[in-house]
Protein backbone atom coordinates (compact mmCIF):
# COMPACT_ATOMS: atom_id res chain seq x y z
CA UNK A 1 0.00 0.00 0.00
CA UNK A 2 1.67 3.25 -0.80
CA UNK A 3 -0.67 6.42 0.15
CA UNK A 4 2.46 8.75 0.55
CA UNK A 5 2.03 12.46 -1.03
CA UNK A 6 3.53 11.45 -4.16
CA UNK A 7 6.15 14.18 -4.34
CA UNK A 8 7.45 12.99 -1.49
CA UNK A 9 8.56 9.67 -2.92
CA UNK A 10 10.93 11.45 -4.79
CA UNK A 11 12.29 13.49 -1.67
CA UNK A 12 15.72 12.93 -0.30
CA UNK A 13 16.23 13.26 2.90
CA UNK A 14 17.60 16.16 4.89
CA UNK A 15 21.09 14.73 6.31
CA UNK A 16 22.11 16.24 9.75
CA UNK A 17 25.07 15.94 11.76
CA UNK A 18 24.99 12.76 13.93
CA UNK A 19 25.01 12.90 17.53
CA UNK A 20 28.16 12.17 19.73
CA UNK A 21 27.21 8.99 21.54
CA UNK A 22 26.35 7.18 17.57
CA UNK A 23 30.05 9.08 15.66
CA UNK A 24 31.67 8.05 19.35
CA UNK A 25 30.58 4.25 18.80
CA UNK A 26 31.25 4.49 14.53
CA UNK A 27 34.88 5.29 15.97
CA UNK A 28 35.36 3.39 18.52
CA UNK A 29 36.25 6.20 20.92
CA UNK A 30 34.92 7.65 24.21
CA UNK A 31 32.24 10.56 23.08
CA UNK A 32 34.85 12.90 25.58
CA UNK A 33 37.80 12.13 23.50
CA UNK A 34 36.05 13.62 20.27
CA UNK A 35 37.09 17.03 19.10
CA UNK A 36 33.34 17.95 17.53
CA UNK A 37 34.02 20.74 14.91
CA UNK A 38 31.35 19.76 12.81
CA UNK A 39 27.94 21.38 13.64
CA UNK A 40 29.24 24.84 14.91
CA UNK A 41 28.13 24.51 18.45
CA UNK A 42 29.81 26.40 20.96
CA UNK A 43 31.89 23.88 23.14
CA UNK A 44 31.54 26.07 25.95
CA UNK A 45 27.94 25.26 26.71
CA UNK A 46 25.50 27.25 28.45
CA UNK A 47 25.91 29.95 31.09
CA UNK A 48 26.74 28.80 34.72
CA UNK A 49 23.35 30.23 35.55
CA UNK A 50 21.53 28.56 33.21
CA UNK A 51 22.98 24.99 34.57
CA UNK A 52 21.91 26.26 37.75
CA UNK A 53 18.47 27.58 36.51
CA UNK A 54 17.58 24.12 34.71
CA UNK A 55 18.70 22.08 37.91
CA UNK A 56 16.06 23.55 39.64
CA UNK A 57 12.72 23.40 37.17
CA UNK A 58 9.96 24.05 39.89
CA UNK A 59 7.26 22.69 37.39
CA UNK A 60 9.07 20.62 34.48
CA UNK A 61 5.81 17.81 35.11
CA UNK A 62 3.68 21.26 33.19
CA UNK A 63 3.02 21.86 29.77
CA UNK A 64 4.53 24.47 28.92
CA UNK A 65 3.13 28.28 28.27
CA UNK A 66 2.04 27.52 24.61
CA UNK A 67 2.53 31.69 23.79
CA UNK A 68 6.12 31.63 25.51
CA UNK A 69 4.92 34.68 27.00
CA UNK A 70 8.07 35.42 29.69
CA UNK A 71 10.48 34.83 27.14
CA UNK A 72 9.24 36.77 24.48
CA UNK A 73 8.84 39.26 26.92
CA UNK A 74 11.92 39.41 27.88
CA UNK A 75 13.29 39.29 24.27
CA UNK A 76 11.10 42.26 23.70
CA UNK A 77 12.78 44.28 26.78
CA UNK A 78 16.10 43.23 25.22
CA UNK A 79 15.50 44.68 21.56
CA UNK A 80 12.89 47.44 22.61
CA UNK A 81 10.23 46.18 19.89
CA UNK A 82 6.93 45.36 20.38
CA UNK A 83 6.56 41.92 21.96
CA UNK A 84 3.82 41.11 19.29
CA UNK A 85 6.78 41.06 17.08
CA UNK A 86 8.21 38.40 18.46
CA UNK A 87 7.73 34.54 17.97
CA UNK A 88 9.34 31.85 19.58
CA UNK A 89 10.27 28.30 18.40
CA UNK A 90 12.03 25.09 19.13
CA UNK A 91 14.79 26.46 16.95
CA UNK A 92 14.69 28.47 14.29
CA UNK A 93 14.26 25.27 12.09
CA UNK A 94 10.31 25.31 13.01
CA UNK A 95 10.12 28.85 12.27
CA UNK A 96 11.72 28.31 9.41
CA UNK A 97 9.52 25.68 8.44
CA UNK A 98 6.34 27.59 9.81
CA UNK A 99 7.26 30.49 7.39
CA UNK A 100 6.95 27.83 4.62
CA UNK A 101 4.14 26.56 6.16
CA UNK A 102 1.82 29.78 6.05
CA UNK A 103 3.07 31.24 2.65
CA UNK A 104 3.89 28.42 0.09
CA UNK A 105 1.40 26.31 -1.80
CA UNK A 106 2.02 23.17 -3.68
CA UNK A 107 3.96 24.99 -6.95
CA UNK A 108 4.80 28.05 -5.76
CA UNK A 109 8.72 29.10 -6.03
CA UNK A 110 11.21 29.76 -3.99
CA UNK A 111 14.82 30.84 -5.32
CA UNK A 112 17.65 29.77 -3.53
CA UNK A 113 21.01 31.03 -3.31
CA UNK A 114 23.11 28.29 -2.73
CA UNK A 115 25.28 27.11 -1.72
CA UNK A 116 23.23 28.53 1.70
CA UNK A 117 21.98 26.52 4.44
CA UNK A 118 20.05 23.08 2.98
CA UNK A 119 17.43 23.71 5.14
CA UNK A 120 15.38 26.36 2.65
CA UNK A 121 15.22 24.69 -0.27
CA UNK A 122 14.86 21.12 1.69
CA UNK A 123 11.33 22.75 3.62
CA UNK A 124 10.25 23.89 -0.12
CA UNK A 125 10.54 20.70 -1.31
CA UNK A 126 8.17 18.97 1.41
CA UNK A 127 5.13 21.73 1.06
CA UNK A 128 6.12 20.59 -2.80
CA UNK A 129 7.25 23.99 -3.90
CA UNK A 130 9.26 24.33 -6.70
CA UNK A 131 12.91 25.62 -6.00
CA UNK A 132 14.68 28.11 -8.75
CA UNK A 133 18.51 27.97 -7.70
CA UNK A 134 20.40 31.26 -8.41
CA UNK A 135 24.09 29.96 -7.62
CA UNK A 136 26.17 31.85 -6.02
CA UNK A 137 29.40 33.84 -7.27
CA UNK A 138 32.94 31.48 -6.66
CA UNK A 139 33.73 33.58 -3.80
CA UNK A 140 30.28 32.89 -2.06
CA UNK A 141 28.85 36.42 -3.10
CA UNK A 142 25.00 36.75 -4.46
CA UNK A 143 24.61 37.66 -7.76
CA UNK A 144 21.95 40.32 -7.19
CA UNK A 145 20.87 41.21 -10.68
CA UNK A 146 20.45 37.52 -11.79
CA UNK A 147 19.03 37.41 -8.00
CA UNK A 148 16.08 40.28 -8.87
CA UNK A 149 15.52 39.09 -12.77
CA UNK A 150 14.57 35.97 -11.00
CA UNK A 151 12.82 37.20 -8.26
CA UNK A 152 10.73 39.19 -11.08
CA UNK A 153 10.69 36.11 -13.54
CA UNK A 154 8.76 33.34 -11.03
CA UNK A 155 7.93 35.92 -8.20
CA UNK A 156 8.55 33.91 -5.34
CA UNK A 157 6.85 34.73 -1.98
CA UNK A 158 9.94 34.20 0.02
CA UNK A 159 13.64 34.36 -0.03
CA UNK A 160 15.78 33.08 2.53
CA UNK A 161 19.24 34.98 3.42
CA UNK A 162 21.74 33.50 5.53
CA UNK A 163 23.94 36.36 7.08
CA UNK A 164 26.33 35.41 7.62
CA UNK A 165 25.89 32.72 5.10
CA UNK A 166 26.31 28.99 6.16
CA UNK A 167 28.73 27.56 5.46
CA UNK A 168 31.53 30.11 3.84
CA UNK A 169 30.58 32.64 6.83
CA UNK A 170 30.29 35.83 5.34
CA UNK A 171 27.26 38.44 5.67
CA UNK A 172 25.26 38.87 2.85
CA UNK A 173 25.59 42.69 1.91
CA UNK A 174 23.05 45.20 3.21
CA UNK A 175 22.41 46.20 -0.92
CA UNK A 176 21.15 43.00 -1.48
CA UNK A 177 18.68 42.86 1.51
CA UNK A 178 17.52 46.07 0.37
CA UNK A 179 16.75 45.68 -2.88
CA UNK A 180 15.19 42.30 -2.11
CA UNK A 181 13.00 44.48 0.44
CA UNK A 182 11.69 46.19 -2.76
CA UNK A 183 10.23 43.67 -4.34
CA UNK A 184 6.54 42.00 -3.24
CA UNK A 185 8.17 38.97 -1.06
CA UNK A 186 8.77 38.37 2.10
CA UNK A 187 12.75 38.61 2.38
CA UNK A 188 13.80 36.21 5.91
CA UNK A 189 17.51 37.23 7.14
CA UNK A 190 18.88 34.35 9.35
CA UNK A 191 21.11 35.65 11.78
CA UNK A 192 21.64 32.65 13.35
CA UNK A 193 25.44 34.10 13.51
CA UNK A 194 25.35 37.24 14.07
CA UNK A 195 26.89 37.52 17.57
CA UNK A 196 30.09 36.44 15.98
CA UNK A 197 30.83 39.63 13.62
CA UNK A 198 33.22 41.62 14.33
CA UNK A 199 32.39 45.16 13.54
CA UNK A 200 28.85 45.09 15.19
CA UNK A 201 29.65 45.32 18.73
CA UNK A 202 30.71 42.97 21.31
CA UNK A 203 28.01 40.45 20.17
CA UNK A 204 28.25 41.87 16.62
CA UNK A 205 24.30 42.78 16.82
CA UNK A 206 25.47 46.44 15.69
CA UNK A 207 25.06 44.34 12.37
CA UNK A 208 21.43 42.90 12.88
CA UNK A 209 18.39 43.90 11.07
CA UNK A 210 15.90 42.63 13.68
CA UNK A 211 15.17 46.33 14.83
CA UNK A 212 14.20 47.16 11.59
CA UNK A 213 11.29 44.54 11.65
CA UNK A 214 8.59 46.56 12.61
CA UNK A 215 8.90 49.45 9.76
CA UNK A 216 9.11 46.91 7.12
CA UNK A 217 5.65 44.51 6.25
CA UNK A 218 7.73 42.22 4.24
CA UNK A 219 11.00 41.79 6.75
CA UNK A 220 11.72 38.62 8.94
CA UNK A 221 14.56 38.07 11.27
CA UNK A 222 15.57 34.89 13.00
CA UNK A 223 17.71 34.33 15.71
CA UNK A 224 18.94 31.51 17.53
CA UNK A 225 19.55 30.25 21.37
CA UNK A 226 21.68 27.42 19.75
CA UNK A 227 25.43 29.14 18.77
CA UNK A 228 26.71 31.82 20.66
CA UNK A 229 24.33 30.58 23.57
CA UNK A 230 25.14 27.20 23.45
CA UNK A 231 21.78 25.84 23.72
CA UNK A 232 21.73 23.70 20.25
CA UNK A 233 20.39 20.34 22.79
CA UNK A 234 17.72 22.43 24.03
CA UNK A 235 16.13 23.56 21.03
CA UNK A 236 14.84 27.46 21.36
CA UNK A 237 15.03 29.97 18.22
CA UNK A 238 13.03 33.20 17.56
CA UNK A 239 12.28 35.71 15.47
CA UNK A 240 10.63 39.19 14.54
CA UNK A 241 7.89 39.07 12.26
CA UNK A 242 5.23 41.73 10.90
CA UNK A 243 2.55 41.08 12.39
CA UNK A 244 0.51 40.03 9.35
CA UNK A 245 2.86 36.94 9.21
CA UNK A 246 2.90 36.50 12.68
CA UNK A 247 -0.86 36.21 13.18
CA UNK A 248 -0.59 33.35 10.43
CA UNK A 249 1.95 30.95 12.49
CA UNK A 250 -0.05 31.52 15.73
CA UNK A 251 -2.46 29.90 13.84
CA UNK A 252 -0.70 26.23 12.23
CA UNK A 253 1.86 26.35 15.68
CA UNK A 254 1.88 22.91 17.29
CA UNK A 255 0.39 24.11 21.00
CA UNK A 256 3.24 23.69 23.14
CA UNK A 257 6.07 24.19 20.50
CA UNK A 258 8.90 25.33 23.37
CA UNK A 259 9.51 22.93 26.21
CA UNK A 260 10.12 24.22 29.96
CA UNK A 261 13.83 24.00 30.20
CA UNK A 262 14.29 25.31 26.63
CA UNK A 263 11.94 29.30 27.78
CA UNK A 264 13.81 29.00 31.02
CA UNK A 265 17.60 28.63 29.40
CA UNK A 266 16.38 31.06 27.28
CA UNK A 267 15.59 33.60 29.52
CA UNK A 268 18.18 33.18 31.98
CA UNK A 269 20.62 33.74 28.93
CA UNK A 270 19.24 37.00 28.12
CA UNK A 271 19.31 38.39 31.84
CA UNK A 272 22.94 37.67 31.65
CA UNK A 273 23.58 38.22 27.89
CA UNK A 274 26.59 40.25 28.92
CA UNK A 275 28.26 37.20 30.55
CA UNK A 276 28.36 35.70 26.57
CA UNK A 277 30.69 38.41 26.04
CA UNK A 278 34.29 36.45 26.82
CA UNK A 279 32.82 33.16 25.11
CA UNK A 280 32.10 34.80 22.01
CA UNK A 281 35.71 36.98 21.55
CA UNK A 282 37.17 32.87 22.58
CA UNK A 283 35.49 31.48 19.88
CA UNK A 284 36.40 34.69 17.56
CA UNK A 285 39.89 34.52 18.48
CA UNK A 286 39.81 30.41 17.27
CA UNK A 287 38.66 31.71 14.55
CA UNK A 288 40.80 33.73 13.39
CA UNK A 289 43.34 31.75 14.23
CA UNK A 290 42.43 28.97 11.81
CA UNK A 291 42.11 31.86 9.70
CA UNK A 292 45.59 32.54 10.18
CA UNK A 293 46.86 28.77 10.14
CA UNK A 294 45.44 27.26 8.01
CA UNK A 295 46.26 28.78 5.12
CA UNK A 296 49.79 27.93 5.53
CA UNK A 297 48.91 24.30 4.95
CA UNK A 298 50.01 24.04 1.29
CA UNK A 299 46.71 22.05 0.77
CA UNK A 300 43.98 23.85 1.73
CA UNK A 301 42.62 27.20 0.41
CA UNK A 302 40.39 28.54 3.03
CA UNK A 303 37.56 31.87 2.97
CA UNK A 304 37.01 34.90 4.71
CA UNK A 305 34.40 34.22 7.61
CA UNK A 306 32.92 36.20 10.20
CA UNK A 307 31.00 33.41 11.89
CA UNK A 308 32.19 30.39 14.34
CA UNK A 309 33.37 28.69 11.63
CA UNK A 310 36.05 28.79 8.21
CA UNK A 311 35.08 26.60 5.01
CA UNK A 312 38.35 25.85 3.15
CA UNK A 313 38.90 23.96 0.18
CA UNK A 314 41.06 21.06 -0.36
CA UNK A 315 42.88 21.83 -3.24
CA UNK A 316 45.38 18.40 -3.25
CA UNK A 317 44.31 15.32 -2.11
CA UNK A 318 40.79 14.10 -1.68
CA UNK A 319 38.36 16.44 0.71
CA UNK A 320 36.37 13.33 1.96
CA UNK A 321 39.70 11.37 2.40
CA UNK A 322 40.74 14.13 4.52
CA UNK A 323 37.90 14.29 6.91
CA UNK A 324 37.82 10.69 7.27
CA UNK A 325 41.59 10.63 8.65
CA UNK A 326 40.69 13.55 10.80
CA UNK A 327 38.07 11.29 12.49
CA UNK A 328 39.62 8.07 12.11
CA UNK A 329 43.18 8.59 13.20
CA UNK A 330 42.50 11.67 15.38
CA UNK A 331 38.59 11.62 17.01
CA UNK A 332 38.53 15.18 14.81
CA UNK A 333 34.97 15.83 13.74
CA UNK A 334 34.63 18.47 10.77
CA UNK A 335 31.79 18.44 8.24
CA UNK A 336 32.42 17.32 4.38
CA UNK A 337 30.58 18.83 1.60
CA UNK A 338 29.62 16.94 -1.52
CA UNK A 339 27.19 18.94 -3.25
CA UNK A 340 27.09 21.40 -6.71
CA UNK A 341 29.68 24.76 -5.40
CA UNK A 342 31.04 22.51 -2.46
CA UNK A 343 32.49 19.83 -3.60
CA UNK A 344 36.26 19.40 -1.72
CA UNK A 345 35.44 21.52 0.78
CA UNK A 346 35.39 21.37 4.63
CA UNK A 347 33.54 23.45 7.32
CA UNK A 348 35.79 23.62 10.35
CA UNK A 349 33.67 25.06 13.52
CA UNK A 350 35.66 26.85 16.04
CA UNK A 351 36.36 25.54 19.43
CA UNK A 352 38.46 25.79 22.41
CA UNK A 353 42.44 26.61 21.87
CA UNK A 354 43.24 22.85 22.90
CA UNK A 355 40.77 21.69 20.32
CA UNK A 356 42.84 23.95 17.58
CA UNK A 357 46.07 23.03 18.92
CA UNK A 358 44.88 18.81 18.34
CA UNK A 359 43.13 19.99 14.50
CA UNK A 360 46.68 21.64 13.91
CA UNK A 361 48.59 19.06 14.76
CA UNK A 362 46.78 16.32 12.77
CA UNK A 363 46.26 18.55 9.65
CA UNK A 364 50.31 18.86 9.49
CA UNK A 365 50.66 15.07 9.64
CA UNK A 366 48.26 14.74 6.45
CA UNK A 367 49.78 13.48 3.57
CA UNK A 368 47.61 14.15 0.53
CA UNK A 369 47.50 11.01 -1.86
Amino acid sequence: MNLLRAHLAQLPPYKPVEPYEVLARRLGRRPEDLVKLDANENPYGPLPQVREALARLDYPHIYPDPASRTLREALAETYGLPLEHFFVGAGADELLELIVRVLLEPGDVLVDVPPTFGMYAFLARVYAARVVEVPRNPDFSIRLEALLDAVRTYRPKVIFLASPNNPNGWPVAREVVEALLEEPLVVVVDEAYIEFTDDGGPLGEGNSLLTRVPHRENLVVLRTFSKAAGLAGLRVGYGAFPLWLAEAMWKVKQPYNVSVAAQVAARVTLQHRQDLIPVVERLRAERQRLLLELPRLPYLEVYPSQANFVLARVTQGSAEALRDYLAREHGILVRYFKQPGLRQHLRISAGRPEDTDRLLEALHQWQPA
